[in-house]
């Protein structure tokens, strides 16, 4: 008899451990990243925000190569209104994977690092999709403050390739009177 080796508090753990292998397959990045084209700036478009991004205006994420396998990562963003107090966030992301350079790992605090993938990047590196394996946030960007409203659908249509519920999909404002 199973019951007889199982404790309740051990079956509940496994009944919870495949209940989470079971509720999404695996998530894995791009099959390459070109680190040195992917530098640069990223205007947030969409995301399922952090915490600290809801209510954010002029969302843009910065990445620059400090190392083979470091990257100098600057989010800078307006709180509340195109007008609100400016945020800065300097995390640094390291490469943690051999080969694609898809999967990152995101230091905010020493000595936490958190998931980080990029899972769409599109040929000419204008659009991309940044997602977690806990399915958790998502972030929609693109090289300019605004996309079509076909390549809208068509990234969130990605996002819900990938299982995240797209009702928590929030536009990120962008309003820029000059080039940055």
């Amino acid at each position: 008899m199973l019951s007889r080796w199982l404790t309740m508090p051990s079956a509940l753990f496994a009944a919870a451990a495949l209940t989470a292998c079971a509720s999404h397959p695996p998530m894995p990045g791009v099959a390459a990243v070109d680190l040195d084209r992917f530098m640069g700036d990223w205007y947030v478009i969409a995301s399922i925000p952090t915490p600290f991004e809801k209510n954010i205006y002029n969302a843009v994420e910065r990445y620059d190569r400090v190392g083979p396998a470091k990257i100098q990562t600057t989010f800078t963003y307006r709180k509340g209104s195109f007008d609100g107090e400016q945020g800065v966030m300097t995390p640094t992301g390291y490469v943690d994977d051999d080969g694609s350079n898809a999967l990152w790992k995101m230091q905010f605090i020493w000595p936490i690092r958190s998931d980080y993938r990029i899972v769409y990047l599109d040929a000419d590196y204008r659009t991309t999709v940044i997602a977690r394996r806990k399915r958790d946030y998502v972030w929609i960007m693109a090289r300019e403050p605004a996309v079509s409203d076909n390549e809208y659908d068509a990234l969130v249509q990605q996002v819900a390739a990938l299982g995240y519920d797209i009702s928590e999909l929030k536009p990120v404002p962008q309003q820029w009177e000059d080039a940055r």
